[in-house]
Order: structure tokens, then sequence, then C-alpha cells
């Protein structure tokens, strides 16, 4: 099992992004979140198999989009982070 964190840039809030990343996560079985920052980025906190992850990190980067990605990333970092012992779902804030 593996986490990371990506801040994702671009038109990423007010789109629906939110909504597809935890569509996409749940569907890839992961567990964390997706939260809108103040500065209009979106945070992607995401853990589980390895293979889900990396499928993840593909989807939310990828251009152009093969899931109907709403709005556009321009940009995003990505973090390797521990693992949450026990955290099962994925949602938004």
């Amino acid at each position: 099992m593996i986490a990371v964190v990506m801040t994702v840039r671009g038109r990423v809030q007010g789109v629906g992004f939110r909504w597809w990343a935890m569509g996409e996560a749940r569907y890839l079985g992961l567990s964390g979140y997706a939260e809108n920052q103040s500065d209009g980025s979106v945070v992607i906190r995401a853990q589980g198999d390895a293979e889900a992850v990396g499928k993840m990190i593909r989807l939310v980067s990828e251009f152009p989009s093969t899931t109907a990605r709403p709005g556009s990333v321009d940009d995003f970092d990505l973090n390797w982070v521990d693992v949450i012992p026990g955290a099962r779902a994925f949602g938004y804030r």
C-alpha cells in the first residue's frame, strides 16, 4: 500500500473536479479525499494498491483526458506520504 498527495492547478474549482476525482478514486478502490484550496487549486490525497494509485496519478495528469475529466489541469505537484492505517473511504471536503 502506498499514499500520495497531489496538488492540482488549473481550472479545477467550480467545474466538478472533486466529484470526478472521488468517482475515479472510488472506482479504483482508493481511500483519501479531494479538497479545494483557497488559492484555487485542489489537493487530492489517495492511498491504496500501488497500481491503483499510479492509475489515479495518470488520470489526474493526462492530456487529453480519457475520462472526460472536468475543467483543465495546467500543473500538479506530487508528494509521497505515509499511509494512514485503517483509512477505507474516499470523499471530498
